[in-house]
């Protein structure tokens, strides 16, 4: 099993985007069910 350290580090940047997509998609999750929870916090509350 060879491996090319040249294609390793050019293929860092790819993997770095994908991690940071990933990142982007967890973020917009927890921030949708923040907004959310927010918003209907108080439905079904009698004052």
């Amino acid at each position: 099993m060879n491996v090319d350290f040249s294609r390793f580090v050019s293929n860092l940047k790819w993997m770095g985007l994908g991690m940071l997509g990933i990142f982007m998609i967890i973020g917009i999750i927890i921030a949708s069910t923040y907004i959310i929870s927010h918003a209907t916090k108080n439905i079904g509350k009698k004052d």
